[in-house]
């Protein structure tokens, strides 16, 4: 079986800060994987230096399945996964409609909440709704791009005057933790891995530090609960998808969020790999393919981790 593995940000040229550090998160995702998936028997593993769209299309069409990495903006993810099924090959994650429908982050609250999933309402900026502190944000952005938290309407515009051509969204703050919640998904599998909670920058710019596990365990079972409904919501779903949540300041999880979707790999595979007992991305490929994962268990102790995939603190190993 061979699995062609696709990075965007490590084959584009070095560029701004925020460039960089979307560079760094993709070369550790996309390291963790390949060297998980080489240590799959039977797996050749291939993946692409650069950006070449007629590579791309052979190397897609070659292999058995095709695992694209890619930022939301702009239609990047959506584009790549074009092109896996434009030249015949098989995407290891999900279909192009479930890519366009998590994408947009205004079309993907109303869809969420037209379903009873509790997550922010979603405004443009000149909504007369828009209550302060909120949060604005890209409408595709990924990684934190671009997203400020804003106290008043003047904010506001200053944030989206800085951005020309950018669409931006607005939705209310929601005070809490926030966490992830990876899922492994297949024809006949719905695989929920530990949660993690996500460390951002304290400047009122969301900015992506790293992440920790495990989460005590209350914390854990609330996101894990608000993430599940994200997921049965949402058609096409499949391979790994990460599910954002913040924990609200209700003990009963009545205020717990779902804030975005993820249909891609996310930074927490490097954490949530170095506290698994077995091969993460031998289970996703079992899961993908509907035949028997090998099992999930987890090694003791707590791991965290940075943006560029460092461990800082290494699991306890029994």
């Amino acid at each position: 079986m061979q699995v062609f593995v696709y990075e965007y940000a490590s084959c584009q040229p070095a560029g701004d800060a925020a460039a960089a550090s979307l560079r760094a998160e993709g070369a550790a995702m996309l390291a963790a994987v390949l060297a998980d998936l080489a240590r799959v028997p039977g797996v050749n593993v291939v993946t692409l230096p650069d950006e070449d769209e007629s590579a791309f299309c052979r190397f897609a069409a070659a292999s058995d399945w095709t695992l694209v990495i890619a930022p939301e903006t702009g239609g990047v993810l959506a584009e790549r996964c074009r092109w896996v099924e434009e030249a015949g090959g098989r995407l290891l994650g999900p279909t192009p409609d479930a890519i366009h429908l998590t994408g947009d982050k205004r079309v993907l609250a109303d869809h969420l909440a037209a379903r009873g999933v509790p997550t922010p309402p979603t405004f443009s900026p000149g909504s007369a709704s828009i209550c302060f502190p909120a949060v604005c944000k890209p409408r595709d952005g990924a990684g934190s791009q671009a997203t400020s938290l804003v106290r008043d309407r003047d904010v506001l515009r200053r944030v989206i005057g800085a951005e020309p051509g950018v669409e931006f969204v607005v939705q209310p703050y929601v005070p809490g933790p926030p966490a992830s919640v990876a899922f492994l998904l297949g024809p006949c599998q719905r695989l929920s891995l530990p949660a993690a909670a996500q460390l951002l920058s304290d400047d009122g710019r969301f900015r992506y530090l790293g992440g920790q596990l495990p989460l005590p365990p209350g914390l854990a079972a609330r996101a894990q609960r608000v993430a599940r409904l994200a997921v049965d919501a949402l058609p096409g779903l499949r391979g790994y998808v990460g599910v954002d949540v913040v924990l609200g300041d209700a003990p009963d999880g009545s205020r717990d969020r779902v804030i975005e979707v993820n249909t891609r790999l996310t930074t927490s595979y490097v954490g949530l790999r170095a506290c698994c007992r077995a091969n993460l991305a031998e289970v996703l490929l079992a899961v993908a393919l509907g035949t028997q994962a090998p099992a999930l268990s987890w090694h003791p102790g707590a791991v965290s981790w940075t943006a560029d995939g460092s461990i800082s603190r290494a699991a306890v190993i029994e």
